[in-house]
């Protein structure tokens, strides 16, 4: 049955990461030692599918911030090798430990100077013999029924790679602050980098209207502005109030002559705000949490300078 199969696969691979585990010991800190202390790049390398495991271990590593870049051994012993220096950590991947292309670079890495760390299923391989530090990451079975495909032997390099991004990564001190700044295009970048008046509505498109305009004035200027609100300022310039959609609604189930009255007498006293140089995030949530759709922003003096509303923030990927 496939779906028997399936589960044996996923059996044999989680087992094979859950064999990871007693392991974590005085190599593994001393590879995190290392890679801490590490002034260079962190450069990691694989041939065929752990080539493919040693970009996804150097991706997560620059994505916390720590540098690292992916070096394919056979275009590092036609050149490429001039990327790595003295102050450069390798961190070289080959379950047999015998891979050609990587053997090839053992010489010239140590002639370089820069420290080696295996991740190899064989810890008595030329690999791990010229090695810093060798981590184990040896598996009782790949989950290929020929027991040839790499399956699970590349899911235990994968689970321990991303171990040690963690652990150094927690080491570092790494914030969302962080994480956020080299990931400016993802929600979380979004929700610590971008500001309220990155988005924000001004101008033509903001309303602000006196306290004494009347309704159907209020009307048309929200209309021309294409917004669902319009703040509401005193003779100083200051937010007393806001005219939404809602409070239009709700009064003209009382007053039909709504038109004719000033905004004063109608809108919203004292609404919620938010000021400028706030990060947007922050406005979604006072947005969710008192189940409104806008939120005028301030200057330090309390006079509006845009507005917000929930559809900006679901255009700039925050919802």
């Amino acid at each position: 049955m496939p779906s028997k199969r399936a589960q044996d696969v996923l059996k044999i691979e989680a087992k094979a990461i859950s064999d990871l585990v007693p392991r974590i010991g005085k190599n593994f800190q001393e590879a995190i030692t290392i890679l801490f202390k590490t002034k260079g790049l962190i450069i990691v390398t694989g041939m065929g599918k752990p080539g493919f495991i040693a970009q996804k271990i150097s991706a997560t590593l620059a994505s916390l911030g720590i540098s690292s870049i992916f070096l394919h051994p056979a275009e590092a012993i036609h050149g490429d090798l001039g990327r790595v220096a003295k102050e450069d950590v390798i961190i070289a991947l080959s379950n047999s430990g015998q891979t050609e292309e990587i053997i090839r670079l053992l010489a010239t890495i140590k002639k370089i100077g820069a420290k080696l760390i295996a991740l190899t299923g064989n810890i008595k391989s030329d690999l791990a013999k010229n090695s810093d530090v060798v981590l184990d990451v040896s598996v009782k079975k790949e989950a290929c029924s020929l027991g040839l495909a790499p399956t699970s032997s590349t899911t235990a390099m994968l689970a321990m790679g991303d171990a040690l991004a963690m652990v150094l990564a927690d080491k570092k001190g790494l914030k969302e602050e962080d994480f956020a700044l080299y990931h400016p295009g993802g929600t979380l970048g979004k929700r610590l980098l971008l500001k309220v008046e990155d988005i924000m509505r001004k101008g033509a498109g903001n309303p602000i209207v006196d306290e004494e305009m009347l309704i159907k004035s209020v009307l048309l200027k929200i209309t021309k502005a294409k917004a669902g609100s319009a703040t509401v300022i005193n003779k100083k310039g200051k937010l007393i109030g806001i005219f939404t959609d809602g409070d239009l609604r709700r009064h003209l189930e009382a007053d039909m002559d709504l038109r004719v009255k000033k905004v004063k007498d109608v809108m919203t006293k004292n609404p919620v705000s938010i000021e400028r140089g706030k990060l947007a995030y922050e406005a979604l949530k006072i947005l969710q949490q008192k189940r409104i759709d806008e939120i005028p922003v301030v200057d330090k003096n309390n006079k509006p300078v845009g507005l917000v509303d929930v559809q900006d923030l679901l255009k700039a990927g925050l919802v």
